[in-house]
């Protein structure tokens, strides 16, 4: 009786190993389906969103309403956004650094250095 226990073990675990490959091609083939629909959607997205394009203003209006009525409506605090040409303008100006006079303008050269050591 011995071998027909083995036969039933051996065909059991066949039978759990097809099953398994079934299980994980099933699950491969639902995730290649899932990801070429997600493609197609970003594709489709992009199509209606004018890819390449570049507007002056980051967030369209529609978009930016749409945002505040959201943040409103559950009593979130709704930032307040600048004017996208001031915005830059500022940053342009805060970039720009002034000379330095005094104490702060030292030299710091190896030269300099080794002179002041000797």
């Amino acid at each position: 009786m011995p071998s027909e226990d083995f036969e039933s073990a051996a065909s059991a675990f066949r039978r759990v190993g097809e099953d398994a490959v079934t299980h994980a091609r099933r699950v491969a083939g639902n995730a290649k389906a899932r990801s070429r629909r997600h493609r197609s959607e970003n594709a489709e997205l992009l199509k209606r969103s004018g890819r390449g394009a570049k507007s002056g203003d980051p967030t369209p209006g529609t978009l930016r309403a749409a945002a505040e009525r959201f943040r409103r409506a559950r009593g979130l605090p709704v930032p307040v956004v600048p004017d996208p040409a001031d915005s830059v303008h500022s940053l342009l100006q805060s970039t720009a650094r002034s000379p330095r006079t005094g104490d702060e303008d030292e030299d710091f050269s190896q030269m300099r250095i080794m002179g002041r050591d000797r």
